[in-house]
């Protein structure tokens, strides 16, 4: 039997932990909610790095690691490739594909926080989707300037900031109605793919607002790369028979 590792926080990651067995460990950072109802064990919180993940995997018997985190989760990923190699076992990931511009869209491409602030000068009424990343600079907002953030962390914001605790997935008309409710006229966003946060986009769109859309970290070469929760979960089984 191989023990899989499954370092995960995101719903894709949750439903593949939903059909692992006791045997197996699901690894969550600690953001957000902790699910109590699986059959697997539920770790919680850092490895110590490259080092202590290679540490856990030989300490715990591990025979997969599969790397199911958030694409934007950049670090996390290289220190899955790293340990694994160090610990001479396979490195399996689950990778979203991202989304790509429709027509009719506008979307202006950053690389880090300080383009997109740049980018984002001549607006007025932002709304923030990169998670908790902009409730690091609400004393930095410009006089001009209104920031609704949604992520999933409760804040009380200041005068300048609204945040919204929730999370997704998101309707077509529920972004319409915040779009309207707060006056949104730029969008700032990761390309994080999947279904779950995308009306957005498409609202925008709609709406002829702009995008401002970070790009994707690069991430390591793996054994196996799938983009679909449901052919991982087949090749599971398939090795676990």
């Amino acid at each position: 039997m191989t023990r899989i590792l499954l370092l995960g926080g995101t719903g894709d990651a949750l439903q593949i932990a939903r059909q692992l067995g006791s045997e197996h460990v699901y690894s969550l950072a600690g953001l957000g909610k902790v699910p109590s109802d699986l059959a697997c064990t539920v770790r919680v919180g850092g490895f110590g790095g490259a080092d202590g993940l290679a540490r856990y995997i030989q300490n715990e018997n591990i025979g997969l690691l599969v790397d199911a985190t958030h694409p934007y989760a950049a670090q996390i990923s290289a220190n899955a490739h790293i340990a694994c190699r160090a610990a001479n076992v396979s490195c399996w990931a689950l990778r979203r594909p991202a989304w790509q511009p429709q027509a009719g869209g506008d979307w202006r491409m950053v690389d880090n926080w300080t383009d997109l602030i740049h980018a984002m000068a001549p607006f007025a009424r932002p709304l923030f989707t990169l998670g908790r990343e902009a409730l690091a600079h609400l004393d930095e907002i410009p006089a001009h300037q209104y920031w609704t953030i949604r992520c999933l962390d409760a804040h009380p914001g200041n005068p300048r900031a609204r945040i919204l605790d929730v999370r997704g997935p998101f309707t077509l008309d529920g972004e319409r109605e915040l779009f309207t409710a707060s006056r949104i006229d730029v969008v700032i966003s990761k390309n994080s793919g999947g279904s779950a946060t995308e009306a957005k986009l498409e609202v925008a769109r709609e709406r002829g607002l702009p995008v401002i859309m970070l790009r994707r970290p690069d991430l390591p070469a793996v054994e196996r790369e799938f983009t679909r929760p449901a052919d991982l979960l087949d090749a599971l089984r398939t090795l676990a028979s």
